[in-house]
């Protein structure tokens, strides 16, 4: 058996991994444990006290501005979209893209209705009183944590219906900070709100540059796409879809 060779990129995706983890449980806990003081930290106005999940608020915008405006800390799976980092396969074959968009748009389209009808299930038991604002905000933590199980070790949005290789590969790599989000449009609060339309920007910006920019999104266009020049390697948990 050969040692996996952990990039710094994947590292660093393992430790977030594991502080979503911490997150997740500590949520988790109090959800079990005490729901009506779960709603009341929900609820609390600022100028009564900083709650744990203000900060948790804090952390999630900060998350969503990061890619809003990025860094070089991010990974390539992000990152395909600035022309800085489209490295122009020079006989790349403009048929060959235009086949790609549109098999990508195809399955992304697929991906967005499953995903609206999925959340509109949570949204009508909300509606109905079946759910509360703390059963949403515990779904929104297990979607927090389920986005980076799909990066590191499986993805069925990538087995079942989108088919690209990899996470560096994904067309819908960037729609995950609008996913996580939905349940939070039908909480009417300003942190549930502010999380939700930010989410949204960041999922219309990535949609705007690909739109755009295409080539910057195909492997067969973009050197910076292709498993011979990948530095990030964070496909090694899971398989690479051929």
């Amino acid at each position: 058996m050969t040692c996996m060779k952990k990039t710094k990129t994947l590292r660093a995706y393992l430790i977030k991994f594991v502080i979503r983890l911490s997150i997740f449980v500590g949520v988790f806990v109090l959800y079990i444990t005490n729901k009506p003081l779960m709603f009341e930290l929900m609820t609390q106005p600022v100028m009564m006290g900083i709650t744990p999940l203000h900060v948790l608020w804090f952390v999630f915008m900060v998350m969503m501005i990061r890619h809003i405006f990025p860094t070089e800390t991010l990974s390539m799976a992000f990152r395909k979209a600035e022309k800085k980092k489209y490295d122009e396969v020079s006989d790349y074959s403009p048929a060959e893209l235009l086949e790609f968009v549109k098999n990508q748009n195809a399955r992304a389209w697929i991906v967005m209705l499953i995903w609206l009808i999925f959340n509109a299930i949570f949204g009508v038991l909300y509606l109905n009183g079946i759910m509360d604002e703390a059963d949403l905000l515990m779904l929104t933590v297990f979607y927090f944590l389920s986005d980076y199980i799909c990066i590191l070790f499986f993805c069925p949005f990538q087995s079942f219906i989108m088919k690209n290789r990899c996470c560096v590969n994904c067309r819908i790599y960037d729609w995950g900070h609008f996913m996580m989000f939905t349940p939070m449009l039908f909480i009417r609060n300003f942190y549930s709100w502010s999380l939700f339309f930010t989410a949204c920007i960041v999922l219309i910006k990535w949609e705007v540059i690909y739109a755009g920019h295409p080539e910057r999104f195909f492997y067969g266009s973009n050197r910076n796409l292709q498993c011979a020049n990948c530095k990030d390697k964070i496909c090694q948990l899971k398989k690479v879809i051929k």
